[in-house]
């Protein structure tokens, strides 16, 4: 079960982006120009942690809509 939903939120590193695509074990985000430059995403390198934050009010309705 996945636990990120497409269009909807995840936080990485303080930063609430939205969720592009979502897949079983991944997930993409778009990442504009603007929020690029002014935070720390430039400096991030392949393998480094980040802290997750989870929409998980919004994985909740996506599964109760499907439901009805």
């Amino acid at each position: 079960n996945n636990i990120t939903i497409e269009k909807g939120s995840i936080t990485i590193n303080g930063v609430s982006l939205t969720v592009v695509n979502s897949l079983i074990n991944q997930f993409s985000v778009a990442i504009i120009p603007y929020t690029f430059e002014h935070t720390t995403f430039g400096a991030l390198k392949l393998n480094d942690s980040v802290n997750l934050e989870f929409d998980v009010i919004g994985k909740y309705v996506a599964r109760i809509t499907t439901l009805k």
